[in-house]
């Protein structure tokens, strides 16, 4: 039996609503992921100044220390200060065995004494008596030259009115030329005495006197070496021996510190290193204090140090007191580069995309995120430089951008949430 017309309009009716009713909820379902928004925390990028800070670990060190040994091997004979005692420059901290130095001192004084009564009498006598003794002996000899001048003009006369003998006449002659020879010889020993010998003289018994006075002096200065004083104001940190042992040349016998201020010695790179300029800021964590110290930079190495090939830079930190202490491990945050308008974002909001680069998701007026790849710059406290990539006023997600594809719409909530990948940048 075949169905009527009817019959096949209804079931054609039936199909026809079946169809529709399963194309609606088709299109229902295909639209819901488009509803769908992401809740995240955002932040706006702003400007502002941010300063780099170096971080490195220190050890800390006295401002100034004296490591003091003896000069000469001698029993000590009574020490003033024991570890702990304050001392100021100069104070006596210790007393060696001096007796037999004290008679050496005593015997070169007497050697000194007498080279000085031995140059006065050269300066005063001898000099002189050989001086005027060359002086007579000069005038001597110029009284006899005129004499025979006297007389060799007297004969050449008679030899001419023929009242002597042609011999006299050369005999006289022959003894003006010796008393001329004679003349002459007074004259350069004269001048030889007060030139050259005057000087040699006074040389050799200066020269006995200097040698003289420098074994005296030498003997007062090993006789000070058994005073032992402190060259700086300090503290005594060290003291080896006890009163009776001997203090052997060379060997460390007392230290003392300086630690009314400390120095914390860093190695920073050559980078790092340029940045700075002594005068810089810098602070001081020190374990077992609850705020840090604040110090600044006294010294920056003109020179790599050529093992590690870094610089070496110190912190100088005021320690009032004494409670900290040289030798404690401390961590130093220098204040480098500022950049003092630059836009900086939290550095939470930096993750990393598949290519390795770091990227930023902005949010759109219409309230979908877009990945900004970016460049950045210094970092500090949680904060970081943004060179491109981003404006002044840009909304960034700061928590819940990681995994996030570009084109995702999102909500931004106020509350702390937290989110699988909300830990963000991958630094």
């Amino acid at each position: 039996m075949r169905p009527s017309t009817h019959m096949i309009r209804i079931t054609r009716s039936l199909l026809l609503g079946a169809l529709t009713a399963t194309s609606v909820i088709g299109c229902h379902q295909a639209e819901e992921p488009s509803s769908v928004r992401v809740d995240v925390q955002a932040t706006v990028a702003q400007r502002q100044l941010i300063t780099e800070h170096i971080q490195t670990d220190a050890i800390l060190s006295p401002l100034n220390q004296a490591v003091i040994s003896s000069q000469v091997s001698l029993p000590v004979k009574k020490f003033y200060v024991q570890r702990g005692s304050a001392v100021r420059k100069g104070e006596l901290m210790a007393l060696l065995d001096n007796s037999s130095l004290k008679a050496s001192v005593l015997d070169n004084l007497g050697t000194y004494s007498a080279a000085q009564a031995t140059y006065q009498a050269v300066v005063k006598a001898t000099v002189p008596e050989d001086t005027r003794k060359a002086e007579l002996d000069l005038a001597q000899a110029k009284a006899n030259l005129d004499l025979n001048e006297q007389i060799v003009k007297s004969r050449k006369q008679l030899f001419a009115e023929g009242a002597i003998p042609g011999r006299d006449l050369d005999t006289a002659q022959a003894a003006l030329v010796q008393a001329q020879s004679a003349y002459d010889l007074a004259r350069q020993h004269l001048a030889a005495v007060q030139q050259i010998g005057r000087e040699a003289a006074l040389k050799g018994a200066q020269g006995q006197l200097e040698s003289a006075k420098g074994k005296y002096l030498a003997a007062e200065a090993e006789l000070q070496y058994s005073e032992i004083r402190s060259p700086i104001d300090g503290v005594v940190t060290e003291r080896p021996l006890y009163a009776g042992e001997t203090a052997v040349a060379g060997a460390p016998l007392l230290t003392v510190m300086d630690t009314s201020s400390l120095i914390a010695k860093v190695h920073l790179t050559q980078s790092q290193a340029q940045q700075l300029k002594v005068g810089d800021p810098a602070s001081v964590t020190v374990p077992g204090l609850d705020k840090q110290v604040q110090g600044k930079l006294t010294l920056i190495s003109p020179a790599l140090d050529p093992g590690s090939t870094t610089i070496e830079v110190w912190v100088q930190i005021a320690n009032p007191g004494d409670r900290l202490k040289p030798g404690t491990a401390a961590q130093v945050s220098i204040a480098g580069k500022s950049v003092p308008d630059a836009i900086v974002v939290p550095v939470e909001s930096l993750v990393t995309n598949a290519a390795g680069n770091k990227v930023v998701m902005v949010i759109g007026s219409d309230g979908v995120a877009h990945m900004r790849e970016v460049s950045i710059g210094i970092r500090d406290a949680g904060m970081v430089q943004i060179v491109n990539g981003i404006s002044t006023g840009d909304e960034v997600i700061m928590k819940g951008a990681y995994a996030l594809d570009d084109g995702t719409k999102v909500k931004v909530t106020s509350g702390a949430q937290e989110d699988s990948g909300s830990s963000g940048d991958s630094n």
